[in-house]
Protein backbone atom coordinates (compact mmCIF):
# COMPACT_ATOMS: atom_id res chain seq x y z
CA UNK A 1 0.00 0.00 0.00
CA UNK A 2 3.05 2.63 0.73
CA UNK A 3 4.52 2.08 -2.96
CA UNK A 4 1.27 3.66 -4.03
CA UNK A 5 1.90 7.08 -2.25
CA UNK A 6 5.53 7.38 -2.50
CA UNK A 7 5.10 9.69 -5.50
CA UNK A 8 3.39 12.31 -2.94
CA UNK A 9 6.02 11.45 -0.28
CA UNK A 10 8.68 12.66 -2.87
CA UNK A 11 7.01 15.09 -4.53
CA UNK A 12 6.38 17.00 -0.57
CA UNK A 13 9.88 16.64 0.55
CA UNK A 14 11.44 17.88 -3.09
CA UNK A 15 9.16 21.02 -2.47
CA UNK A 16 10.24 21.39 0.61
CA UNK A 17 14.01 21.08 -0.16
CA UNK A 18 14.54 22.49 -2.99
CA UNK A 19 16.07 19.09 -4.19
CA UNK A 20 15.34 15.96 -5.98
CA UNK A 21 14.52 13.27 -3.75
CA UNK A 22 15.34 9.75 -4.16
CA UNK A 23 13.55 6.76 -1.75
CA UNK A 24 13.02 3.72 -1.28
CA UNK A 25 10.80 1.06 0.38
CA UNK A 26 12.81 -1.49 3.54
CA UNK A 27 11.22 -4.40 5.07
CA UNK A 28 10.89 -4.46 8.49
CA UNK A 29 9.59 -7.91 9.37
CA UNK A 30 6.23 -7.68 8.34
CA UNK A 31 6.13 -4.15 7.90
CA UNK A 32 8.08 -1.45 5.67
CA UNK A 33 10.25 1.09 6.15
CA UNK A 34 11.27 3.92 3.80
CA UNK A 35 15.07 4.97 3.19
CA UNK A 36 15.41 8.74 1.36
CA UNK A 37 18.49 10.63 0.22
CA UNK A 38 19.25 13.53 -2.31
CA UNK A 39 18.75 11.52 -5.66
CA UNK A 40 22.27 13.95 -6.75
CA UNK A 41 24.24 12.09 -4.00
CA UNK A 42 24.07 8.55 -4.00
CA UNK A 43 22.75 6.88 -0.79
CA UNK A 44 26.18 6.51 0.52
CA UNK A 45 27.80 9.96 -0.42
CA UNK A 46 25.11 12.15 2.01
CA UNK A 47 22.86 12.10 4.77
CA UNK A 48 20.16 9.64 4.54
CA UNK A 49 16.87 9.48 6.26
CA UNK A 50 15.52 6.08 7.83
CA UNK A 51 11.83 5.71 8.79
CA UNK A 52 11.12 2.72 10.72
CA UNK A 53 7.92 1.37 12.55
CA UNK A 54 7.92 1.74 16.47
CA UNK A 55 5.18 -0.18 18.27
CA UNK A 56 2.11 -0.24 17.00
CA UNK A 57 1.05 3.46 16.57
CA UNK A 58 4.46 5.47 16.62
CA UNK A 59 7.49 6.44 13.82
CA UNK A 60 11.16 6.17 14.42
CA UNK A 61 13.11 8.29 12.27
CA UNK A 62 17.09 8.40 12.29
CA UNK A 63 19.18 11.18 10.15
CA UNK A 64 22.82 9.82 9.03
CA UNK A 65 25.34 9.73 6.51
CA UNK A 66 26.54 7.66 4.77
CA UNK A 67 29.97 6.13 4.93
CA UNK A 68 31.29 7.80 1.74
CA UNK A 69 29.80 10.95 2.79
CA UNK A 70 33.19 13.25 4.20
CA UNK A 71 33.03 15.44 1.03
CA UNK A 72 29.57 16.67 1.80
CA UNK A 73 30.35 16.96 5.32
CA UNK A 74 33.03 18.91 4.42
CA UNK A 75 31.09 21.43 2.21
CA UNK A 76 28.67 21.38 4.80
CA UNK A 77 30.99 22.83 7.81
CA UNK A 78 31.90 25.31 5.22
CA UNK A 79 28.18 26.74 5.72
CA UNK A 80 27.40 30.41 6.58
CA UNK A 81 26.27 31.00 9.65
CA UNK A 82 22.93 32.61 8.41
CA UNK A 83 22.33 28.67 6.68
CA UNK A 84 23.70 27.00 9.97
CA UNK A 85 21.05 29.12 11.51
CA UNK A 86 17.83 27.95 9.01
CA UNK A 87 18.62 24.87 9.21
CA UNK A 88 18.12 24.59 13.61
CA UNK A 89 15.01 27.01 13.46
CA UNK A 90 14.05 23.85 10.69
CA UNK A 91 14.61 20.72 13.44
CA UNK A 92 13.38 23.28 16.14
CA UNK A 93 10.03 23.58 14.41
CA UNK A 94 10.03 19.38 14.44
CA UNK A 95 9.62 19.69 18.20
CA UNK A 96 5.93 21.17 17.85
CA UNK A 97 5.20 17.34 16.72
CA UNK A 98 7.67 14.79 17.52
CA UNK A 99 10.54 14.27 20.12
CA UNK A 100 13.91 14.90 18.67
CA UNK A 101 16.91 14.25 19.88
CA UNK A 102 20.80 14.53 18.38
CA UNK A 103 23.35 12.50 21.06
CA UNK A 104 25.95 14.37 22.06
CA UNK A 105 24.94 17.98 20.62
CA UNK A 106 22.38 20.78 22.35
CA UNK A 107 19.29 21.20 19.93
CA UNK A 108 20.11 25.29 19.83
CA UNK A 109 23.73 24.59 18.94
CA UNK A 110 24.12 21.32 16.85
CA UNK A 111 26.86 21.40 14.26
CA UNK A 112 27.76 18.34 10.95
CA UNK A 113 31.44 17.64 11.68
CA UNK A 114 32.03 14.58 11.08
CA UNK A 115 30.64 11.18 10.04
CA UNK A 116 29.21 9.94 13.65
CA UNK A 117 26.73 12.93 13.68
CA UNK A 118 23.02 11.43 13.89
CA UNK A 119 19.10 12.84 14.62
CA UNK A 120 16.50 11.01 15.88
CA UNK A 121 12.59 12.09 16.04
CA UNK A 122 9.79 9.81 17.30
CA UNK A 123 6.71 10.46 16.20
CA UNK A 124 3.33 9.17 17.47
CA UNK A 125 0.24 8.61 15.67
CA UNK A 126 -3.35 8.30 16.94
CA UNK A 127 -3.68 5.15 14.66
CA UNK A 128 -1.45 2.56 13.64
CA UNK A 129 1.59 3.46 12.25
CA UNK A 130 1.58 0.91 9.02
CA UNK A 131 -1.29 3.51 7.86
CA UNK A 132 -0.13 4.75 4.81
CA UNK A 133 -1.61 8.37 6.24
CA UNK A 134 0.72 8.32 9.17
CA UNK A 135 3.60 7.44 6.94
CA UNK A 136 2.69 10.65 4.88
CA UNK A 137 2.69 12.80 8.26
CA UNK A 138 5.25 11.72 9.50
CA UNK A 139 7.30 12.28 6.09
CA UNK A 140 5.36 16.06 6.25
CA UNK A 141 6.08 17.00 9.44
CA UNK A 142 9.51 15.15 10.46
CA UNK A 143 11.26 14.54 7.30
CA UNK A 144 10.46 17.30 5.46
CA UNK A 145 12.09 19.69 7.93
CA UNK A 146 14.55 17.51 8.78
CA UNK A 147 15.81 16.78 5.16
CA UNK A 148 15.49 20.46 4.50
CA UNK A 149 17.77 21.34 7.46
CA UNK A 150 20.50 19.25 5.40
CA UNK A 151 19.63 21.18 1.92
CA UNK A 152 20.18 24.21 4.00
CA UNK A 153 23.79 23.13 4.94
CA UNK A 154 24.65 21.25 1.33
CA UNK A 155 23.74 24.47 -0.39
CA UNK A 156 21.30 23.70 -2.84
CA UNK A 157 20.77 26.68 -5.06
CA UNK A 158 17.96 29.06 -4.62
CA UNK A 159 16.72 30.01 -8.32
CA UNK A 160 16.86 34.06 -8.59
CA UNK A 161 14.99 36.00 -11.39
CA UNK A 162 16.90 38.79 -13.29
CA UNK A 163 16.35 42.49 -11.58
CA UNK A 164 15.44 45.32 -14.28
CA UNK A 165 18.31 46.56 -16.05
CA UNK A 166 17.70 50.24 -14.66
CA UNK A 167 18.57 49.31 -11.43
CA UNK A 168 21.64 50.91 -9.88
CA UNK A 169 23.89 47.96 -8.61
CA UNK A 170 23.14 48.12 -4.78
CA UNK A 171 19.27 48.17 -5.83
CA UNK A 172 19.74 45.45 -7.98
CA UNK A 173 22.00 43.33 -5.37
CA UNK A 174 19.16 44.11 -2.44
CA UNK A 175 16.14 42.78 -4.71
CA UNK A 176 18.23 39.63 -5.29
CA UNK A 177 18.47 39.42 -1.87
CA UNK A 178 15.03 39.51 -1.05
CA UNK A 179 13.84 37.77 -3.96
CA UNK A 180 16.32 34.71 -2.73
CA UNK A 181 15.06 34.68 0.47
CA UNK A 182 11.44 35.08 -0.64
CA UNK A 183 11.77 32.39 -3.24
CA UNK A 184 14.12 29.39 -1.15
CA UNK A 185 11.76 26.54 0.04
CA UNK A 186 13.48 26.36 2.72
CA UNK A 187 12.59 29.92 4.07
CA UNK A 188 8.91 29.37 2.92
CA UNK A 189 8.57 25.75 4.95
CA UNK A 190 10.13 27.32 7.96
CA UNK A 191 7.81 30.65 7.65
CA UNK A 192 4.70 28.36 6.86
CA UNK A 193 4.96 26.04 9.59
CA UNK A 194 5.75 28.40 12.19
CA UNK A 195 2.70 31.15 10.87
CA UNK A 196 0.31 28.65 8.78
CA UNK A 197 -1.40 29.52 5.66
CA UNK A 198 -3.27 31.71 6.62
CA UNK A 199 -2.67 35.31 4.44
CA UNK A 200 -0.92 37.84 7.15
CA UNK A 201 -2.62 40.48 5.24
CA UNK A 202 -6.27 39.97 4.40
CA UNK A 203 -6.83 36.35 6.43
CA UNK A 204 -7.41 34.14 2.90
CA UNK A 205 -6.71 30.36 3.53
CA UNK A 206 -5.83 29.35 -0.37
CA UNK A 207 -6.41 26.15 0.01
CA UNK A 208 -9.97 26.89 2.29
CA UNK A 209 -11.06 28.53 -1.40
CA UNK A 210 -9.05 26.51 -4.04
CA UNK A 211 -9.04 23.00 -2.53
CA UNK A 212 -5.94 20.73 -4.08
CA UNK A 213 -5.23 23.79 -5.85
CA UNK A 214 -5.17 26.45 -3.06
CA UNK A 215 -1.22 25.73 -2.49
CA UNK A 216 0.17 28.97 -3.59
CA UNK A 217 0.35 31.10 -0.37
CA UNK A 218 3.56 32.95 -0.84
CA UNK A 219 6.10 34.42 1.51
CA UNK A 220 7.17 37.90 2.40
CA UNK A 221 9.94 39.87 3.19
CA UNK A 222 8.58 42.25 6.13
CA UNK A 223 11.85 44.69 6.14
CA UNK A 224 13.21 45.33 2.97
CA UNK A 225 16.64 45.32 3.05
CA UNK A 226 17.20 48.71 1.48
CA UNK A 227 15.33 49.92 4.91
CA UNK A 228 18.00 48.76 7.13
CA UNK A 229 20.79 51.52 8.15
CA UNK A 230 23.36 48.59 8.71
CA UNK A 231 23.65 44.94 8.26
CA UNK A 232 21.71 42.86 11.03
CA UNK A 233 21.22 39.10 11.34
CA UNK A 234 18.02 37.51 9.24
CA UNK A 235 16.09 35.30 11.25
CA UNK A 236 13.22 33.79 8.53
CA UNK A 237 11.17 33.38 11.73
CA UNK A 238 10.53 36.79 12.27
CA UNK A 239 11.27 38.40 8.76
CA UNK A 240 9.02 36.87 6.43
CA UNK A 241 4.86 36.73 6.15
CA UNK A 242 2.65 34.21 4.65
CA UNK A 243 0.91 36.59 2.18
CA UNK A 244 -1.97 35.66 -0.29
CA UNK A 245 -0.76 36.36 -4.10
CA UNK A 246 -3.24 39.65 -4.22
CA UNK A 247 -1.68 41.37 -0.84
CA UNK A 248 1.85 39.83 -2.00
CA UNK A 249 1.97 41.85 -5.05
CA UNK A 250 -0.34 44.42 -3.54
CA UNK A 251 2.66 45.33 -1.19
CA UNK A 252 4.85 45.78 -3.64
CA UNK A 253 3.01 48.13 -6.06
CA UNK A 254 4.75 51.00 -3.89
CA UNK A 255 8.49 51.29 -4.55
CA UNK A 256 11.01 51.60 -3.41
CA UNK A 257 9.89 50.83 -0.17
CA UNK A 258 6.73 48.12 -0.57
CA UNK A 259 3.78 49.03 1.58
CA UNK A 260 3.62 47.50 5.58
CA UNK A 261 1.06 44.55 5.63
CA UNK A 262 -0.38 47.34 8.17
CA UNK A 263 -0.92 49.60 5.51
CA UNK A 264 -2.23 47.39 3.38
CA UNK A 265 -4.98 46.23 5.79
CA UNK A 266 -5.67 50.18 6.24
CA UNK A 267 -6.09 50.42 2.38
CA UNK A 268 -8.76 47.51 1.97
CA UNK A 269 -10.42 48.95 4.74
CA UNK A 270 -11.26 52.10 3.16
CA UNK A 271 -12.32 50.07 -0.09
CA UNK A 272 -15.13 47.84 2.06
CA UNK A 273 -18.41 48.44 0.98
Amino acid sequence: MLKNHTDLISSEIAEGTGAGIALATRPEGFRTGLDIWFSDLERNRGPVVELRPKGLKSHQVELRFGNFARPIIEQISEAPDEDIELARSLIESIKAEAKVAIPGQTMDGWLVSDGRFRMHATLRHAESSDNPEAMIATCREVIVPMMAAMAELIGYDVMVVEVDDDDNLEGAVTKREITRRERNPRNRLLCLRIHGHTCKSCGLIPSSLYGTAGSIIEVHHLQPLSSLGEPRKYDPRTDLAPLCPNCHRAVHTRKPTPYSILEIQSLMGEHVD
